[in-house]
């Protein structure tokens, strides 16, 4: 079974980067946005925040949604 995770950023992204993010979808809480979805690997994740990175963005946390 394929996890959960949440990537919480500092900012505000739109959906129009949903497909930048792998389609993980995109929700803002206050000053930042987070995004959720299925990890297919760990090399998915990496992908993620190489791009968040090279964005310069301000990563907050990553999260398994899943119970342990």
């Amino acid at each position: 079974m394929k996890a959960r995770i949440e990537i919480k950023i500092k900012g505000h992204l739109d959906e129009t980067w949903k497909d930048w993010f792998e389609g993980m979808d995109i929700i803002c809480e206050g000053e930042y946005s987070i995004l959720s979805g299925y990890k297919k690997d760990e090399a998915f994740v990496h992908g993620i925040l190489n791009k968040i990175r090279d964005l310069n963005l301000e990563l907050i946390s990553v999260t398994s949604l899943d119970k342990a």
